[in-house]
Parts: C-alpha cells; structure tokens; sequence
C-alpha cells in the first residue's frame, strides 16, 4: 500500500536522520540474529527484500541467538542442540551484539565435527559445506556471537538464491515503544510491506505502520510436509534433505501463498 501522501511516511522521525535510504517500496522483515535459524524464520527472510537485524535488543539464552536444534536425516525425531558458547560481560542485561564467543578455536572444531557428523552422508552437503566456511571462520576470528548468527543465516539465505538487503537496528534512529520502533526501523528501508511473525501479530499496533504508509502482513506457515517442525528444527535440516531447488520451491510456494503476489525468482548455485 503506498501513502496518501508524502508527510505519511514521515510520520516517523527515522526518515529524515538517515544519510542512505534504500530505495523505497518492498518488503521488510526485523529479526533478531538467529544461528542457523528455524526454517520458518529463514522463509520469512527470503520472502522480504529488507532484512533488519535486530542486534541491540536483550540477548536470551533460552532463544535462538547462538543455538539451532539440528535433527539427523535419517530420524528426524533424533535431535541435538547446536551452541556457540556464549558469555555476557553485562549479565543478563547484554545486548545481542555485546554477547562473546567461549574459547572460539575450539567452539569452530566442535560445531565443524558436528555439522559434518550430523550431515555429512546428504549428497548437497559437498556443495553446502564451503558456502557454510566463512561464517564458521568467524567463530574463531570475531569473537562475537551475533556477527556468526548473521552470516550463519545470510549464507544460507544466499545459497538459496537471495539478494536482499541486510541493515542493523543499532545503526538507525528509532523511537521508544514497542510498535514504535519497529515502524521506525521499517521506514527505514523504503519498504511498502513488513512482514510480522503470528506472535508479534498479537501486540502490533498496525495502525502506527498505516501512518507510515506500510502495511503489516502476518508471515504464516503449514502444518504439513516440509513445515511439521518448521518452528522447531534448523533449515539446514531441510535443506540438506530435499536440496536446494525444492526448498526453494516450497519458499516460493509458501512465499505466494501468503502474500498474494508472483514471487520473485530464485537460483541455486
């Protein structure tokens, strides 16, 4: 939905602070950084042109910023989780991106034998396997945790074919309150569309985004076939399982199906 008029967009006092505007129009998701996310959130991310890091809220060991739970291919009910130790200098009050690596060399051998064990008999893994080096490489040079989580899901977002833009909430203007702040963050990428999860569905003041001349889409997901624990397991599961043409597929499926839109194309490498 484009604004009424040129001020609707200016609702928000982001706009105007930023030096770099992406162009406007699209679709806009905000997430935190997610180890090897969940494939529903992985689907959500590719169907957006804008993914919006958010790396300066509170860190949650209970979630999934530094852990993913892998299931095996060949029992899928046979789980593990897989960790990058985490320390918080600030206790509890840590910001995500504040949150340190745990003895990173050996954080990288363990979570590298893993993956290998875990996947290593799919025929994908060879072509995966390189594209996932970089963002474990950082486990041992960054030093931080978020910085893994993101390239641990853009790599994945881009061997499936994404091209979208990736922005961080520590580094635009926003304004306090909950809804507040994520209308702010999605102005910020120009988006016309921003995709929410069903839970935050259930406090989103939609109307703040209809000011700013967005519209706020609940992402939903099946219950079936490839989605049965898509709000639980890794998508490197999946991935590795049905290769990257069919999930693509079932991205761009699901993609259509809940946007009402033709979808944009997608390769794999």
């Amino acid at each position: 939905m484009p604004p009424t008029s040129p001020s609707s967009r200016t609702a928000s006092t982001a706009v105007s602070l930023l030096p770099d505007l992406p162009p406007p129009g699209g679709r806009c998701a905000i997430h935190q950084p997610n180890f090897f996310p969940r494939l529903t959130t992985l689907a959500k991310l590719f169907a957006a042109d804008y993914w919006i890091v958010l790396d300066d809220v509170q860190f949650a060991r209970r979630d999934y910023q530094h852990r993913a739970r892998l299931a095996a291919l060949n029992d899928p009910a046979r789980r593990q989780w897989l960790t990058v130790p985490t320390h918080l200098p600030n206790g509890r009050s840590t910001a995500i991106r504040d949150a340190e690596i745990v003895d990173p060399v050996r954080a990288r051998r363990r979570i590298r034998r893993t993956l290998q064990h875990c996947y290593g008999a799919s025929p994908h893994w060879p072509t995966l396997k390189p594209a996932l080096d970089p963002a474990l490489d950082l486990i041992a040079t960054g030093g931080r945790t978020a910085p893994v989580a993101e390239a641990s899901t853009r790599t994945l977002l881009e061997f499936l074919g994404w091209s979208g833009r990736i922005l961080h909430s520590s580094s635009l203007p926003s304004r306090p309150g909950r809804t507040e702040r994520l209308a702010d963050l999605a102005v910020a990428t120009g988006a016309t569309t921003y995709l929410c999860g069903t839970g935050g569905m259930k406090y989103l003041k939609t109307g703040l985004f209809d000011a700013c001349g967005i519209t706020a889409i609940p992402f939903r997901y099946p219950r079936t076939g490839v989605w049965v624990a898509g709000h639980e397991v890794s998508a490197l599961t999946p991935l590795l399982h049905l290769g990257p043409q069919r999930l693509i597929a079932e991205f761009c499926d699901l993609e259509a199906s809940q946007l009402g839109l033709v979808t944009k194309s997608a390769t794999s490498p």
